[in-house]
């Protein structure tokens, strides 16, 4: 096995031959692995979560690969990897990214040893909930190079050659993919894996560098930072990243048909679409001659020169981008540079949206407007549109989750500690727990950020609210970002009552462990953190634990809390169901008595449970589907269900 330290590895003939067909996020974390990647941190957040879940399912030896407790933690121990020389890739969504924030900067001044790569997956058309954030301006507020890979098989090579970038010019290097891409599958030519540096060394003890002790230190790393972006602009040059393909023609500005001549400026997955889009404008006059094209795979540092060469050989400029209008918007200034007269296409000028994923459509709209054709508005927008094809339901938990008799037990103890429903604040959080705020539940009021709910509930209190405030959040999330907002309320003893949701794992994100997964499913080596132990640590003085599965007794508990002054924690345990039947348990059988249904849909109506359905004489319970959670045996007043429940799992 060769190894090739600082170079992404040629396409030999042979490598070609053998390909696996692979998602992006697969691609990107072969693509590491091939550029001798040792250590690998991050936190499950889609569309990112497959690079980690890909790697763990290989399970490599000599490398360190872990979910870690944050974003900002993941990061911090990447970092730490390279300082000591070893080549490290951090992963994270785009909201990640706003936690990790604090600590890249201060490693964008200070610089790496070891190659260091953060990978942030941007979610344009929010297809996995989330804000639209465009991470591209944390590249720019971090004067970090920034490669979008706009296929699969980019995926794979743009993380070889960022790499070899972070380690020559010493900085971190950003690869933002969008969920298009990081969840699309495509060949990949399957190499050895090259394996990591063998030893890591001790970097030099260096307080100019590794720290921000006073003003003189900052503001050299930062001269220093603004010098290394330029330096990876010049070998991202040398190494033709971005290519400019002019039509044969020759003149400037003055060139009498110049005017009908389109430069094209493209970034990242919207790249993909050029060519079938230049297939249907071609049926309608459009002269690809006259049509040129700045492919970028960097968007940050700025291809300087490749625009100001559009600029003076075209008056009409098209730029497609997802998201925001960072490169036009630099485009708009290299225009007032050069004095550029003629127009540029693009979101300023309104032709499209700030909101939304690009599609084949927005091209084709792109050059009609650049190019001044006239394509028929059905081949543009389609005959109809995703969403009018999608069937209307409501999102919910799934069958047998446990928090379902979450959601059941607060609306019930809000309701026998007669307060009416919108009368008590409930604060959601991220993840599966934020379901509760669909049908049949309608529990949940917001959702801002990972822990956030318990912050929130705080502020509701101190602003006034006389009346009980909830606040939940699952057990992943605790540990996320939940921990401080805990601490922040017993210090100052918030009357408030916090649920925490605890199944056992990370699960919206695809079931990763988290601190708190049992024993037996860590990594080998991996302790377990229970809740349940650091709750009285923190000096909690009123702590419950309650099994979901127990409605009667959930809502007993959270009614008294709802009674009791400052801090209150409910730890709500039971395993997620996923996990549980794919172990073959059950939580317990329920069975109907026919006679005794009255086909009063009560069960249906306040569970929500897919798993139950009309009969003709009775209600029907799908055995296939159902868990035996005997939510629905407790809500039946007509004794036409009951239940047994397993208390082992």
């Amino acid at each position: 096995m060769k190894v090739k330290r600082n170079e992404p590895n040629e396409n030999h003939e042979e490598a070609r031959l053998k390909t696996r067909i692979m998602s992006g996020n697969e691609a990107l974390a072969l693509g590491a692995l091939q550029a001798g990647v040792k250590v690998v941190a991050g936190y499950p957040g889609t569309p990112s979560s497959g690079v980690i879940d890909s790697l763990m399912n290989m399970h490599i030896d000599n490398r360190h690969i872990e979910w870690s407790t944050n974003e900002k933690v993941a990061f911090e121990i990447s970092a730490g990897a390279s300082w000591a020389g070893q080549r490290a890739l951090c992963t994270m969504k785009m909201s990640g990214l706003n936690v990790a924030y604090d600590s890249v900067i201060s490693i964008a001044y200070s610089g790496v040893n070891g190659g260091l790569v953060i990978y942030v997956a941007d979610d344009p058309g929010v297809s996995a909930g989330m804000a639209e954030q465009d991470s591209r301006g944390f590249a720019l507020m971090s004067d970090l190079p920034m490669l979008e890979p706009g296929s699969v098989i980019e995926a794979y090579e743009l993380t070889q050659t960022a790499f070899v970038i972070s380690e020559k010019v010493q900085t971190p290097v950003f690869i933002r993919m969008v969920a298009s891409v990081a969840n699309s599958h495509g060949p990949i030519p399957v190499e050895d894996i090259v394996p990591p540096g063998e030893k890591a060394v001790l970097p030099e003890r260096d307080i100019a560098r590794y720290t921000k002790a006073g003003p003189d230190i900052c503001i050299a790393q930062h001269k220093d930072l603004i010098n290394r972006l330029e330096i990876a602009g010049r070998m991202i040059r040398e190494m033709d990243l971005n290519s400019l393909r002019l039509p044969t023609f020759t003149g400037g500005r003055d060139d009498s048909s110049v005017s009908s001549k389109v430069g094209i400026i493209a970034a990242g997955v919207v790249r993909s679409y050029l060519d079938e889009a230049f297939e249907i404008a071609d049926q309608f006059g459009l002269d690809r001659d006259k049509v040129a094209i700045l492919s970028l795979k960097v968007t940050n540092p700025f291809p300087t020169s490749e625009v100001r060469e559009l600029l003076k050989h075209f008056n009409r400029i098209l730029v497609l981008e997802e998201l925001e209008p960072y490169l036009e918007q630099r485009v708009y200034i290299e225009a007032q540079r050069t004095g550029f007269r003629g127009r540029i296409f693009g979101k300023i000028d309104g032709l499209f949206s700030r909101v939304g994923e690009y599609a084949l459509r927005h091209v084709l709209l792109g050059l009609q407007s650049a190019a001044n054709l006239e394509i028929p508005d059905d081949l543009i927008n389609g005959n109809e549109s995703t969403s009018d094809l999608a069937v209307a339901r409501p999102i919910t938990v799934c069958v047998g989750c446990p928090h379902r008799g979450t959601y059941m037990a607060i609306n019930q103890a809000i309701k026998k500690s007669e307060y009416k429903k919108n009368e008590v604040m409930v604060t959601g959080d991220i993840g599966c727990t934020i379901l509760g705020m669909n049908p049949p539940f309608n529990t949940l009021w917001n959702e801002i950020s990972m822990g956030a709910s318990i912050g929130v509930a705080q502020g509701f209190a101190h602003g006034g609210i006389e009346t009980p405030i909830i606040a939940t959040m699952g057990d992943s999330t605790f540990f996320h970002g939940g921990i401080p907002g805990l601490i922040n309320a017993i210090q100052h003893q918030v009357p408030l009552t916090l649920i925490i949701m605890d199944n056992g794992w990370t699960g919206m994100t695809g079931m990763q462990v988290n601190p708190g997964t049992k024993k037996a499913f860590q990594s080998q080596g991996n302790h377990r953190i229970d809740i349940a132990k650091i709750i009285p640590g923190l000096g909690v003085e009123h702590f419950f634990h309650m099994d979901p599965f127990d409605l009667k007794n959930s809502v007993k508990i959270i009614k008294r809390c709802l009674g009791l002054q400052g801090v209150k924690v409910v730890l709500a345990r039971r395993e997620c169901t996923i996990q549980a039947r794919r172990r073959g348990l059950r939580a317990g059988d329920v069975r109907i008595d026919p006679e005794n249904c009255q086909l009063c849909k009560r069960c249906m109506v306040l569970t929500g449970c897919p798993a139950i359905s009309f009969g003709e004489e009775s209600v029907h319970i799908d055995d296939a589907q159902c868990y035996g959670c005997g939510l629905c045996a407790e809500v039946c007043k007509e004794q036409a269900l009951s239940k047994e429940i397993n208390n082992e799992i």
